[in-house]
């Protein structure tokens, strides 16, 4: 057995980031992840930098322990193709709205028809049971109505700015993947397959309002929204005499040892704004502007021995670059040069879980567009005579298939 859901079987309709990813976390733990992608491909193949056409690096860091089936899903055969597959699968997985899903045919009961135990989960923009149903969603679209570029201008930034990183898409596809491991749960428990719809805005704004909602949790109001310490100006890297370093000073005890580190322990007795982790958050512009004056007066290399020695949380401030040449990742081999059959070495990360039992692994390679396409035809019972049909009608595509 290859991880924790070895025999698994996960028909994955989706493209972009929110769901190949969501998808990517069920294959790394041992399911059986099929792609399937439009003739066309996924749209994230064509985001480069890359070497060979529609294998761009985004795609690459998503789709790994899956096999990939190119079908016109718009076309008589190609439904047919598909739900073959839905009547022999767990699951089917998808992120395109609700009411498209339902124009090819494929809304949950049109599968239920072929398949009443199937798991049927969908990753979107809004609730469909809101006035903002059916609208597209894009991660800049949902972090900037969740709040999280206004949040930013809060904390000092002189603009609004979006996370530097696909911040929505990631978060919700690992709550898709929490969602369709709890529903696969309940199927084994019950027999029962259900629909499932993970939406986006939803889930995001669950994570900026159970963090920032603050005193407008309460009702009546005890205060304004806003997480004080997350939106301070000064909770950022601290500066020091050659670089930058992150530091995290937060408990009573911590901040004791590290007034005592600088001679200044008295200021925990006498400056109530530090007294307390309360008092420390009612005043944390002043608290870190302290702290950021106080790092400035070393180098990084002497704050780190220093704060590691007395085991207060600190770290240097990396780059991408750093981040590739750290000890610990290195040390651990989290990082790792690998074959691919068409893009040559490329680095892979390795699955960030570990497991005593059931340890999930690396399988496949991201795959070539349609590049199983035969494979899966032929798991179907379809012939080699029927496979070469279907690509020259331009049904499939599979770039092994002799014109």
């Amino acid at each position: 057995m290859s991880g924790p859901l070895d025999g698994v079987r996960v028909l994955d309709l989706t493209s972009v980031i929110l769901g190949p990813y969501a998808a990517q976390n069920l294959a790394d733990m041992g399911a059986d992840v099929t792609k399937v992608e439009s003739l066309q491909g996924d749209i994230m193949r064509l985001s480069g930098p890359m070497r060979s056409p529609k294998m761009g690096h985004f795609y690459l860091t998503n789709n790994q322990n899956k096999k990939s089936i190119s079908v016109d899903l718009k076309s008589p055969e190609g439904h047919g193709i598909f739900l073959k597959m839905a009547a022999d699968c767990d699951v089917v997985l998808y992120n395109i709205r609700p009411k498209a899903m339902a124009r090819l045919g494929l809304s949950y009961e049109d599968l239920c028809q072929v398949n009443p135990e199937i798991i049927y989960v969908g990753a979107f923009g809004y609730s469909e049971r809101g006035p903002y149903a059916g609208r597209p969603a894009y991660d800049d679209l949902i972090q900037g109505e969740v709040g999280i570029p206004h949040l930013v201008q809060q904390a000092g930034a002189d603009v609004p700015r979006f996370a530097p990183f696909v911040l929505a898409d990631r978060l919700v596809g690992l709550q898709t993947a929490n969602a369709l491991v709890g529903a696969l749960y309940h199927k084994k428990a019950t027999g029962q397959g259900q629909r499932v719809d993970v939406p986006m805005f939803e889930g995001l704004a669950s994570v900026i309002a159970g963090e920032h909602l603050a005193g407008k949790l309460f009702d009546p109001a005890i205060g304004p929204s806003g997480y004080q310490r997350s939106i301070s100006p000064n909770r950022r890297p601290y500066a020091t005499k050659d670089g930058h370093i992150c530091v995290m000073v937060y408990s009573d005890k911590q901040w004791q040892i590290f007034l005592d580190l600088i001679g200044k322990s008295e200021l925990f007795e006498n400056d109530a704004r530090f007294a307390s982790q309360n008092a420390r958050l009612d005043n944390i512009d002043h608290v870190y502007g302290y702290l950021s004056d106080i790092i400035s007066t070393r180098t990084s290399k002497d704050w780190i021995d220093t704060l590691l020695a007395a085991d207060i949380p600190v770290t240097p401030m990396n780059s991408v670059e750093d981040l590739l040449r750290d000890e610990h990742l290195n040390d651990i081999g989290f990082f790792e040069t690998v074959e691919h059959p068409s893009e040559g070495q490329i680095v892979k990360m390795a699955i960030p879980t570990e497991w005593s039992e059931s340890q999930p692994e690396y399988r496949l390679h991201a795959p070539q567009l349609g590049e199983n396409t035969a494979e899966v035809l032929s798991n179907l019972g379809l012939s080699d005579a029927d496979i070469n049909d279907l690509v020259q009608k331009g049904i499939v595509h599979d770039p092994g298939a002799t014109s």
